[in-house]
């Protein structure tokens, strides 16, 4: 019996099941030339129904109140497809690769014009203003669930816009409660396309998944090719 569902999830879940189907749909020529399984519908069968699973385990961090929840509305689904595919024995590796390519593929679906006006929104003054004060509320830790983390301000010789580190992470506390440490890194490995899409160069070298401190975010403006 699936545990209840908050109401700010239930109030997207038809989005993120919307969502979730057509990365599926992307996914399907890479399942089916990767990972060998024979019935890849019977595959996102169950990757749907343990993505209401994952939804009911879903944290609430503050709803709209806080950027995060987002991350959790984006991403968390890969959680299920990650937990299907290792059942079926596909090398964790090869699943980040598989969710990878079709997230990137997914994000992609949207125009250029909308994706880059993102990025320059992300990048500019206003949101980082935004960035700043959504830090300092983290530090409140008033979900125990949620992230935490400085907004870094570049320094002298610095030519990354602003950076972010990640002192907590809501994705590493889930992965910890139920068991999912291990496809843990697919979900950072997402990071970097969905940052790129938009026009932004990420540069991150550790991550509290590998152990480190804290995740050490840096962003730069995406050279034009």
């Amino acid at each position: 019996m699936t545990e209840n569902i908050h109401p700010f999830y239930e109030a997207h879940r038809g989005a993120m099941e919307a969502a979730m189907r057509h990365r599926l749909d992307l996914a399907e020529p890479r399942l089916r030339e990767c990972t060998r399984l024979p019935d890849t519908d019977q595959i996102k069968r169950e990757v749907m129904e343990e993505f209401a699973i994952v939804l009911a385990q879903t944290p609430y961090v503050g709803g709209s109140a806080s950027r995060m929840s987002d991350f959790f509305i984006r991403l968390i689904g890969f959680i299920a497809i990650s937990r299907v595919l290792r059942r079926h024995g596909v090398p964790v590796p090869l699943i980040g690769e598989i969710e990878r390519d079709a997230y990137k593929a997914q994000l992609l679906t949207e125009s250029e014009t909308e994706r880059l006006a993102a990025g320059r929104h992300f990048l500019s003054p206003e949101n980082q203003a935004f960035l700043r004060e959504q830090a300092e509320m983290s530090h409140r830790e008033e979900f125990p669930d949620d992230f935490v983390y400085d907004f870094i301000e570049p320094g002298p010789g610095d030519s990354f816009e602003f950076g972010i580190n990640y002192k907590a992470c809501g994705f590493c506390k889930f992965a910890a409660r139920y068991g999912d440490k291990e496809i843990l890194p697919n979900i950072c490995g997402l990071d970097f396309d969905a940052y790129a899409t938009r026009g932004i160069r990420l540069e991150r070298t550790q991550t509290l998944a590998d152990g480190a401190e804290h995740c050490n975010f840096r962003f730069f403006h995406l050279a034009s090719k």
